[in-house]
């Protein structure tokens, strides 16, 4: 009688676990053939940005003949996704099917929309992001490749996700075979989540990191910087082999001196430069309700000095997405904690009255107050002394760290050139990840005037 009473706890607990936790993650599995029951009983739901402004909606015409229709086309095709009857769902549209293809109309109109075999309008979600800053976005992207994301620091509301190349959801049913096989561009791949990039000198934030927990008197460090460094067989230039003469670890990160990086890499110790990255969600799941590639960190015991070098500076084997550095750049801004990412801010029925509502919640400190205080220092030294000076006078205030990235192509040396940073340095409002893929040539520095005008956009609109 015992065994059997167990067994039925067992299995009541089991269903709550399954209605309260799994339901919609089932629902919402491209293989669970519900969907298309739902589907026939329920006109898919609108998305919405925070303003109301629609990103996507289904339009039904005067035959009840539906079509899925994204008014800004390529603009929010990533992160909003798409719905095809034939090709299947992704983004937004693939994460919170559950809700648009679920009622909540006032129960007297849906038993009237059941007497009139006529189905029932969906619900709305609406999320985080803003049309407004993601076209601006869009715009100082241009023609480039790489992503754009942006969002606050304070509650982990994502305002803006961008991936470049793009395409027009509207258009998926006629060009999926062209968006599968263009190898060049990867259009369909959201390159702010799934792209997997050397970080470059956004790395030095992490190095920086490591060398102020192991060693108390990091205020002391020094390091004559004449151009390049020298260590067995490796040699190691700063940017334009600039010489930057005496450097103490604010103006190392300031300037973006790889010399000294490299130099500070050398006394690292490899176990412990191993947990930071890790302690900073490298080689670890990140919070993303989108598809994602898990950054990389392969430092060990078994490192070799140039590698360890290398590493430090922002080269070597180390992979990251533009979406893994915001969240980085967002717990340094917030005093150490990240806040949770989400992009959802409520769900409401047609009408606009409010189903279920997500708030801000604290996902893991990643590193101390006093560490983020002081990282927040040295970024801040990069906009008022160093690499990325062009902010300066902006109206508002950054901290921040430039990046440039080097590797090989068949046709050549390529670049990706990186900026995070957040505004309002005292109180921080916005975090902004920028990475501009694979161009030819030096310009460095070439993410900084596509962050700043989308940071320009984010304060005239307020």
């Amino acid at each position: 009688m015992y065994f059997f009473v167990i067994l039925f706890l067992a299995l009541m607990a089991y269903l709550v676990y399954f209605n309260v936790v799994r339901a919609k993650t089932i629902v919402n599995s491209p293989y669970n053939e519900r969907q298309n029951n739902f589907a026939e009983q329920v006109v898919r739901g609108s998305i919405t940005d925070k303003n109301g402004v629609v990103l996507a909606e289904t339009q039904v015409a005067e035959d009840g003949t539906e079509m899925r229709v994204y008014p800004f086309g390529s603009v929010f095709a990533h992160v909003i996704g798409y719905s095809s009857q034939s090709y299947g769902k992704s983004g937004l549209e693939a994460s919170e099917n559950f809700d648009l293809l679920t009622s909540n109309a006032f129960f007297i109109e849906k038993i009237r929309n059941e007497f009139q075999d006529k189905k029932h309008m969906g619900d709305t979600v609406v999320t985080t992001l803003d049309a407004s800053l993601q076209q601006a976005a869009s715009q100082a992207m241009g023609q480039n490749k790489g992503a754009v994301v942006v969002m606050e620091a304070s509650t982990g509301k994502i305002l803006t996700m961008l991936s470049s190349p793009s395409f027009d959801p509207n258009q998926i049913e006629y060009e999926w075979d062209y968006l599968n096989t263009d190898e060049d561009n990867s259009p369909l791949l959201n390159r702010a989540t799934q792209g997997a990039y050397a970080p470059g000198s956004t790395f030095k934030i992490v190095t920086a990191l490591e060398f102020m927990r192991e060693y108390d008197n990091y205020e002391d460090y020094r390091y004559d910087c004449y151009g390049s460094i020298n260590y067995g067989e490796t040699t190691i230039n700063c940017f334009n082999s600039t010489a930057h003469g005496t450097q103490d670890l604010r103006s190392s990160l300031a300037n973006s001196c790889n010399s000294s990086f490299a130099n500070i890499g050398l006394t690292l110790d490899k176990t412990s430069f191993r947990k930071t990255a890790e302690d900073l969600l490298f080689n670890k799941k990140l919070p993303c309700t989108m598809d994602y590639t898990k950054s990389s960190f392969t430092v060990d015991k078994n490192t070799d000095a140039s590698e360890i070098m290398m590493t430090a500076m922002g080269q070597g084997n180390t992979l990251v997405s533009p979406y893994h550095m915001a969240l980085i750049t967002a717990a340094v801004a917030n005093g150490g904690k990240l806040m949770e990412p989400y992009l959802v801010e409520k769900v409401t029925n047609y009408t606009g009255t409010e189903i279920t509502k997500n708030m801000p919640k604290n996902y893991k400190n990643l590193m101390t107050a006093e560490e983020a205080f002081q990282l927040k220092e040295y970024m801040s030294a990069v906009v008022t002394e160093g690499t990325a000076s062009l902010f300066n006078g902006a109206g508002y205030t950054v901290a921040g760290k430039t990046g440039t990235a080097e590797y090989s192509m068949s046709d050549g040396e390529k670049t990706h050139s990186w900026f995070v940073g957040f505004t309002n340095v005292d109180n921080p409002d916005i975090v902004i990840s920028v990475i501009i893929e694979g161009y030819d040539g030096n310009d460095g520095a070439r993410a900084v005037p596509i962050a700043k005008q989308v940071l320009d956009a984010y304060y005239q609109n307020q």
